[in-house]
This record gives structure tokens, C-alpha cells and sequence, in this order.
């Protein structure tokens, strides 16, 4: 019988019986294309014009599967094995909201695990841009409306560059619950729990306040569950914004140190213009060359003019500093404009209403905690780099 045919009949018996023959399932036929000549089931008899091309059937009400089956017990059993594959790994049933895992479904440390406990995907917060000092990470729940409970998040951060063993220097570790919740963390973090667009879901954010500028920085996240397990690692690792500068002072110091090179430097003015170029920061003693060799190069460099002035000793000892200011800062220190401007952004500062008793973190359910929450701001300075003033 052809499939076109066979849908028609259904319809009509359905339309003609006083029963819903099919539930949740609205049957309509109508003609898009044609089937190819070379089907011979689309070919009716004693018509030369093809059957329409069979349509697949549109669905106007979501039910699960079992609900489909009659026999109640074969329905029982059918909903069971559908929410113990689902929830359990096909290895434990679905107990309320937890699972109780088959005698199979241990792993080698005698933890059931028939119920997986996700990686975090840990991610920089769309809503706070990264600057010179100040990152915010976020990351959403892992833990499933049944089964593994989680407990804890631990974040891990550490600093990473060439002087550091990265095998030996593993950072600092913060427990989402018990460091940063119970407010034993430092100022220079703070830990925040919002919803995303389905209520049901948290997403935990941490941001950081006191990193160092133009820092190569290397974030771990992992979930820890009620009975002791890990999750597999999340990691983002980002580099800081460049140190600020303040371009008009910059100039000014380029100023300054010229007049004090320009004729016979005295040596209390060889000892102003040293403890000058040494105050300033890194990144501002390179902005300062900048200047001083846009205005000034025709009277000598800077490099030369200080090693001449303030003799080979003083001079490599400031200019030994501009080996500090990474390839990626020094070539946008060499823009010729850069523009500051303070960024005020809000974040969430939570903090935990209930304290989590000593040797019970493993049985605490992080999602249960409850928290207060309340909205701060931070100040966020930044520089802009561009060929002309305002871009």
C-alpha cells in the first residue's frame, strides 16, 4: 500500500470514530512535489498521475514516550529504563532526584558513579571587559535536575611567566564555598550567583581586582560533588592589559628631563633628573623615551643623552627597566596618541547566610546555600591607543 494511501485511510477512520485513535498526533495531507518516476510505490492504480510526495507528520503536542503505551505496567517499566538511561547511565534508577546506582556502577575508589558529574566550561563574563588589573570569570551549574549533587567549585589561579616553574608554583586554590562565600577571601575577589534565562540555572561568577598589568594568568576550574569526586578541568588563560600611563604626564617628565640635560648639568640636577626617570613605573619611563625622542632626537637620543649626563652606571640602571615592558605593551606605548578613561562596572558580591560545619563540605549542597547578594561597582582605568586624538 502506498504511504500516501495508507495516511489517508488513518485519517478517515480517526475523523469517522468517536475515539482519539492517536494521541497528540494531528494527521494532514497536503501536496509539495512529487515523487520520482522510478518509485513504483507512489504509482497509483489506473492512474497515470504520480501520488504527492508523503509529508512528515507535524507534531503539536510534546508527550514522553511511555505515556503512549497502554498496558500500565508495561508502561511503568518503559518509564523507568527511559529515566534510569537518562539520568543514571542506564546503571542505577532514578530515586526522587538522586540516583541509586547498580552494585556494577562503582568506581575504583568504591564512589558510585552511574550518575556523571560534568565539566564546568569556564569563560570570561560577557559583561565585564578584562583591563590592566581586573578580570571576571563565570561559569553555569553543572549540577542536573537529578542526580549528582554538587557540592563545591574550586578555582585555581596562578601566575605564569618565564621566571616561574609552572610544575612547582601551582597558585593559589579558592573554594567557591568556603573561601569566598563565607567572606574568608581577601577584598581583591568576590564571588556572585545569578540566574541565567531559564531560572532553573546558576551561573557563579568570580571576579578578580588585583591582578598585575600586562600578567600571563592561568585559571582551573573543577566541580566537586557530595561523595568526594572531581570533575575534569576547565581552563582559560588570558594576559592582563598593559600597565596605565598617563600621556600628558609622559610628556611633561620628556619636558623636564630635556631642560635638565640642555646646557651644563650640574650634579643636583643629574641627581633630579635620576630620581625622576627612576620613580615612574616601567611603561611611563617608556612613554617618557617616546616623547623625548619625538621632540628632542635632533639634540640626541634619549639612550645617548642619559648615558652622557648621568654617566654609563645611573643610565643602565634606568634603562635596564624598559626590558620589563613585554613586545606587545611597547608597541602600543609607541602610538602616537593614548587617551585614558575610567570604566565603572557592576558586579555581584554574595556572601553566604549559614556557615558550613568543619568536615561536611562533601555532604552540603552548594545550590541549597543560602545567600545574600548585592550589586557593587568597580572602577576599571583604562588606556586607548589610536593614530589620532579620539580614536
Amino acid at each position: 500500500m502506498p504511504f500516501i494511501t495508507y495516511l489517508s485511510g488513518l485519517l478517515t477512520a480517526q475523523m469517522l470514530s468517536d475515539d482519539q485513535l492517536i494521541s497528540g498526533v494531528e494527521i494532514r495531507c497536503e501536496e509539495k512535489g512529487r515523487c520520482p518516476s522510478t518509485c513504483h510505490l507512489c504509482r497509483r492504480p489506473g492512474k497515470e498521475q504520480l501520488s504527492p510526495t508523503p509529508v512528515l507528520l507535524e507534531i503539536n503536542r510534546v508527550v514522553p514516550l511511555y505515556t503512549l503505551i497502554q498496558d500500565n505496567g508495561t508502561k511503568e517499566a518503559f518509564k523507568n529504563a527511559l529515566m534510569s538511561f537518562y539520568w543514571c547511565s542506564g546503571k542505577g534508577d532514578v530515586i526522587d532526584d538522586w540516583c541509586r546506582c547498580d552494585l556494577s556502577a562503582f568506581d575504583t575508589n568504591g564512589l558510585p558513579n552511574c550518575s556523571p558529574l560534568l565539566q564546568p566550561v569556564l569563560r570570561l563574563s560577557p559583561t565585564v571587559e578584562p583591563s590592566s588589573t581586573v578580570v571576571s570569570l563565570e561559569w553555569v551549574d553543572v549540577q542536573p535536575a537529578i542526580g549528582t549533587k554538587v557540592s563545591d567549585y574550586i578555582l585555581q589561579h596562578k601566575k605564569v611567566d618565564e621566571y616561574t616553574d609552572t610544575d612547582l608554583y601551582t597558585g593559589e586554590f579558592l573554594s567557591f564555598a568556603d573561601d569566598l562565600l563565607s567572606g574568608l577571601g581577601t577584598s581583591c575577589v568576590a564571588a556572585g550567583r545569578s540566574h541565567g534565562e531559564i531560572p532553573e540555572v546558576s551561573i557563579y561568577s568570580v571576579i578578580f581586582k588585583c591582578l598585575e598589568p600586562d600578567g600571563l594568568y592561568k585559571f582551573t576550574l573543577y566541580a566537586v560533588d557530595t561523595r568526594g569526586r572531581h570533575s575534569e578541568l576547565s581552563t582559560v588563560t588570558l594576559r592582563t592589559a598593559c600597565p596605565l600611563v598617563d600621556d600628558n604626564k609622559a610628556e611633561e617628565i620628556a619636558d623636564k628631563i630635556y631642560n635638565l640635560y640642555n646646557g651644563y648639568t650640574s650634579g643636583k640636577e643629574q641627581q633630579t633628573a635620576y630620581n625622576t626617570l627612576m620613580e615612574v613605573s616601567a611603561s611611563m619611563l617608556f612613554r617618557v623615551q617616546h616623547h623625548y625622542n619625538s621632540h628632542y632626537e635632533k639634540f640626541g637620543d634619549f639612550v645617548w643623552r642619559s648615558e652622557d649626563e648621568l654617566g654609563p652606571r645611573k643610565a643602565h640602571l634606568i634603562l635596564r627597566r624598559l626590558e620589563r615592558v613585554s613586545s606587545h605593551c611597547s608597541n602600543l606605548l609607541r602610538s602616537p596618541y593614548i587617551q585614558s578613561r575610567v570604566d565603572t562596572v557592576p558586579y555581584l558580591f554574595c556572601r553566604s547566610e549559614e556557615i558550613r560545619p568543619a568536615g561536611m563540605v562533601w555532604y552540603s549542597i552548594l545550590k541549597d546555600t543560602k545567600i545574600t547578594c548585592e550589586e557593587k561597582m568597580v572602577s576599571m582605568p583604562r588606556n586607548t591607543y589610536g593614530d589620532s586624538k579620539g580614536r
